[in-house]
């Protein structure tokens, strides 16, 4: 079976949720990296995640869930981690990132560790995903699980000072950040 790095800059972050999907701790295979070209984004509306929540005393019922993209840019980088996975792990992975597409980023990567080799990807957001979001958010109907931002802030925070530093300059979302109880769609 051949293997694929991946660049983590969210959720995969965390070695307990990539662990959830790909069904083993991701232990030594998971190096710090920082990849050229991009910036992160509070810019995906799930495809399959909606919830209820209260923001600004305004019940939102069936709101679209939003998390962390990543986008073309040319002036930013963006910390995170690779990790690699096996033909079946990446599979899983693509299930659950399904809105988004594979981008190979090999050239613009850069692996915190001696020695490394091998082709590295990303999940970018589909354009679909990312006008989901927008129109989600016009309407007031778009917030981030606070479950999600602060797993990402953990997950960061345990790279160590630098890491979370940076991670702290992603612009900051234009929605909110709230306490959704989820139902996700069939």
């Amino acid at each position: 079976m051949s293997r694929t790095w991946l660049f983590g800059y969210g959720s995969l972050v965390s070695p307990v949720s990539l662990a959830s999907t790909i069904g083993r701790d991701p232990g030594d295979g998971m190096h710090v990296a920082h990849v050229e070209g991009f910036g992160r984004r509070w810019n995906y509306g799930s495809k399959v995640l909606r919830g209820d929540w209260v923001h600004d005393g305004r019940n939102i019922v069936g709101g679209l869930v939003v998390s962390l993209g990543i986008a073309a840019a040319d002036d930013e980088a963006c910390n995170g981690v690779v990790f690699d996975v096996d033909d079946d792990e990446l599979a899983a992975l693509d299930w659950r990132e399904r809105d988004y597409e594979r981008v190979d980023i090999t050239d613009v990567t850069t692996v915190d560790v001696d020695r490394f080799d091998g082709q590295v990807q990303v999940y970018v957001p589909r354009p679909s995903s990312i006008e989901r979001y927008e129109l989600a958010r016009n309407e007031g109907r778009a917030a981030i699980r606070q479950s999600y931002w602060t797993l990402v802030e953990d997950a960061f925070a345990s790279l160590g000072g630098h890491h979370a530093e940076w991670y702290a300059r992603t612009p900051p979302p234009d929605i909110p950040v709230a306490d959704i109880r989820l139902h996700p769609l069939n």
